[in-house]
């Protein structure tokens, strides 16, 4: 077996290694606080691993992504903002559900349409690059016997009560940590982290995870859907400009109750995928939305790690993340004022190389300047719905 490659053990893209209790932010139900945690690292090329805990007791989830062929990558697995968008699509309709049931509304939700949009600004070459994302329009399709205004009401509540929403309408100043060759340096070009030390990930663990026993799924979490490329292969990514990158996402319910598969094709040349989420409230065969978005996170920085190594050529042999994400739920849901947040998301980056610190610095910032996902994150960029209304 190579654990080093995606398909090297013969496991899925995405098996839980560790049941637990479902998260209270999942839930939903009362004000709660859950710190999930991601353990990440680098494959080789552009594949990743993590390892995704939905908080102190909740489940363990193993999710994997790649680059497609733009990037040099193998495309085994979705890239980093296919999680992304697939988790505001399942926290989304978590929450819409949630306070329909609440305020006793009918809502079957038949379909979602949300789009992401990023850019690229500036020069990858000169270290000049940087991030950006546009706000979202969650597109929703539904039936429901409730007049237009009272559906649209739930599911403006249903926006404000999603954490993963939380995450670009809230405006952070994350954190960081930096170890080189196992030794903590001190942090200057970014915001620094206050937390103590973490351990190596991938040091502290005795082996590769792998799929907990009798826990086979009754949906595969992430299925990879074959697409033709064009004819002459692949364009280059552009490296400098302003380079539009979209995102489009379609979900659809396979459960009424709460499990949501969306597909995201990228508009690039390459495989799409499909990742499902598992948002009933007693639910734990797939990840939630919120997993998905810690993943999403973690995935995208370390591309960006990835990419301005393999172009300046450092000498870095191993990237390793630990990643803290505390997700909050605040509020009354049958009253209509529950609010999701998230607090700063702290990042430790555990680098093995034959560099000097001020390379490390230097990636250190570039690539969360490059970060699409972490200019979410340090933007205000507040979400708002579409509804396209059905008599049921």
């Amino acid at each position: 077996m190579n654990f080093d490659r995606i398909d090297g053990a013969g496991y899925p893209l995405a098996f839980k290694v560790r049941g637990g209790r479902r998260a209270a932010t999942v839930a939903g139900i009362a004000p709660a606080r859950d710190v999930f945690r991601v353990e990440a690292r680098t494959m080789g090329g552009h594949q990743k691993e993590v390892v995704v805990s939905e908080g102190a007791d909740g489940a363990t989830w193993r999710l994997t992504s790649d680059e497609g062929a733009i990037l040099k990558g193998t495309d085994l697995a979705p890239f980093p903002l296919a999680f992304y968008n697939a988790g505001l699509h399942a926290d989304f309709v978590n929450r819409a559900l949630a306070v329909a049931r609440a305020r006793r509304i009918p809502l079957a939700i038949t379909g979602i349409t949300l789009n992401n949009q990023y850019f690229f600004n500036g020069s990858f070459f000169r270290g000049t690059g940087e991030g950006s994302a546009e706000a979202v329009t969650v597109q929703v399709r539904a039936r429901s016997a409730a007049p237009r205004d009272e559906v649209m009401r739930v599911l403006e509540a249903a926006l404000a009560a999603s954490p993963a929403h939380a995450a670009m309408a809230l405006p952070q100043v994350n954190t960081f940590a930096l170890y080189v060759n196992g030794r903590r340096c001190p942090v200057t070009r970014v915001a620094a982290s206050t937390a103590a030390d973490e351990h190596d990930p991938f040091k502290a663990h005795a082996g590769a995870p792998a799929p907990l026993a009798g826990a086979a799924p009754a949906y595969e979490i992430v299925e990879r859907i074959l697409r033709p490329l064009p004819e002459g292969g692949p364009p280059a990514m552009p490296a400098e400009g302003r380079v539009p990158i979209t995102i489009p996402g379609e979900s659809v319910l396979r459960d009424a109750t709460g499990i949501v598969a969306t597909t995201v094709a990228p508009r690039s040349p390459g495989a799409a995928f499909r990742i499902t989420c598992d948002e009933r409230p007693d639910g734990g065969e797939a990840p939630s939305g919120l997993a998905m978005i810690a993943a999403g996170i973690a995935f995208c920085y370390m591309t960006q790690f990835t990419r301005y190594i393999e172009h300046r050529k450092h000498k870095v042999r191993a990237i390793r993340f630990v990643q803290t994400l505390p997700f909050t739920l605040a509020g009354d849901i049958a009253a209509g004022t529950q609010k999701g947040g998230l607090e700063p998301v702290d990042t430790h980056v555990f680098l093995h190389a034959e560099e000097p610190d001020e390379v490390m610095q230097n990636l250190l910032e570039v690539a969360e300047n490059t970060c699409y996902l972490h200019a979410a994150l340090r933007s205000s960029l507040p979400g708002r719905v579409e509804l396209d209304l059905q008599a049921q």
